[in-house]
């Protein structure tokens, strides 16, 4: 099966749904979608779409219900799952006198007022009621102590009303993701892990609705403390794969110029990765480019590249690949153009097809240094990555590897291997994926 997931970062609904034929024909498996829930629908700000006002309503600035169902109807055709990114840690943070009640009296009015047009977005329940109140919100004030386990729990992410763990948030949240499952979702990425309780999440996250579902967790961490503190905990007690951000501080390490691709054979073997089996890969998610106290961990421009085959050629994890319309750029100019329309790229769907042609079979190093990394994937697959400026040779053992002709599916070059080793040379600064041809 299909797994790599396109994380389509702030996309208009629509846009989802008239691109799902060529989503499905570049290898994706599945589409991330934004979150859906009602927020400012005149907001056209990305971070509009994590500050929820009611979860019964599907309306934001990138579309309503029927836009959201279109997708996933136009993608199931395709054989592509949709995934959903839900945020259940906070509600939105806005300026009026009962702003801990959701979604609030001006919105209750309004749904009265447009109450055909709401029924149309609504999800579930009754819209003459009140949502949630002040008895269902950890009381005012901000995290301060971002390293205190306690604080991230029970604080506010900079005046966000924080939800607590009560019967009426667990029962919302639940028929919410029940409401999305019916819509036919598949998939659910989960906001802010580190700062939901594991009791929370497992209540919620371990409900009926969720079985058989794909559940993925975003614990943000910077280093090997933050790791420690948050991630491997949270993955210890809920079981929940997670977004890999060791993997990626890895990768950070490994193609910077001091660097060594040797980091990168058994990562995972070192506390440098999650498990295979817990872990969803990226080079780089929403919140590094969009946050600039986050921007330290984005990959050089070039090195991203390389570090993309590496995700999409090595065995391990389901890979994430990030596809934008821009929104850093807006206060980062060196970002133009750098994540819009990635995921039609053709490096990076050539990549998928290589991905998508050896999943499952098995991988082990042909060669290593510092500069130079080569792995086979069972016998038809070779992956070579060269991160130094100059041309890179190694002498390869043909054992384990089919005869005949291969071809690069980036560059699309031909190679012929035969007899028992062969002289392998790679550009400066590129990487290659062969696939055995016959």
């Amino acid at each position: 099966m299909k797994d790599v997931i396109l994380h389509a970062f702030n996309w208009k609904f629509k846009d989802i749904a008239d691109r799902a034929r060529r989503i499905a024909d570049a290898g994706y498996g599945a589409v991330l979608f934004p979150p859906p829930l009602y927020s400012d629908e005149n907001g056209p700000e990305w971070w509009q779409r994590y500050q929820p006002k009611d979860y019964r309503i599907m309306r934001s600035h990138l579309g309503r219900k029927q836009d959201v169902q279109r997708a996933i109807d136009e993608l199931a055709k395709w054989g592509v799952r949709s995934y959903v990114d839900v945020v259940f840690n906070h509600m939105a943070n806005e300026s009026r006198q009962d702003r801990w009640n959701f979604p609030g009296q001006a919105e209750l009015d309004r749904y009265k007022k447009e109450r055909a047009e709401f029924e149309k977005d609504k999800l579930f329940g009754n819209l003459d009621e009140g949502f949630f109140d002040d008895h269902d919100f950890h009381p005012p004030g901000d995290i301060s102590n971002w390293s205190d386990k306690a604080q991230l729990v029970d604080l506010a992410l900079s005046g966000l009303p924080d939800l607590v763990l009560s019967i009426a948030v667990v029962r919302a949240q639940v028929q919410c993701l029940e409401a999305l499952v019916a819509m036919g979702f598949s998939g659910f990425r989960v906001d802010a892990l580190k700062h939901l309780p594991v009791a929370h999440i497992n209540t919620v996250f371990r409900s009926g609705a969720m079985q058989g579902k794909y559940i993925f967790g975003e614990t943000l961490t910077f280093d090997r403390y933050q790791n420690d503190l948050f991630l491997w905990p949270v993955l210890s007690q809920t079981g929940m794969p997670c977004y890999d951000f060791p993997l990626q501080q890895t990768m950070l390490r490994s193609f910077s110029p001091s660097g060594s691709l040797r980091e990168l054979i058994h990562p995972d073997a070192y506390g440098n990765s999650l498990p295979w089996d817990k872990s969803v890969t990226f080079t780089v998610t929403h919140d590094v480019p969009n946050n600039d106290g986050f921007r330290g961990m984005l990959l050089d421009p070039h090195d991203e590249y390389l570090a993309n085959a590496y995700v999409l050629g090595r065995d391990g994890g389901v890979p994430l690949m990030y596809s934008d319309n821009g929104e850093s750029a807006r206060s980062h100019a060196c970002d133009s153009g750098r994540w819009e329309n990635l995921w039609c790229r053709y490096d990076v769907t050539q990549m998928i097809n290589f991905h998508n042609s050896v999943q499952g079979e098995s991988m082990w190093v042909l060669w290593e240094s510092d500069g130079l990394l080569v792995f086979a994937r069972g016998d038809r697959g070779i992956v070579a990555i060269n991160k130094t400026g100059e041309w890179a040779h190694a002498d390869i053992r043909t054992w384990g590897l089919r005869w005949g002709n291969w071809r690069c599916q980036i560059h699309q070059h031909q190679m012929n291997i035969w007899g028992d080793r062969f002289q392998f040379a790679v550009p400066p600064r590129q990487a290659q994926m062969w696939l055995w041809e016959g």
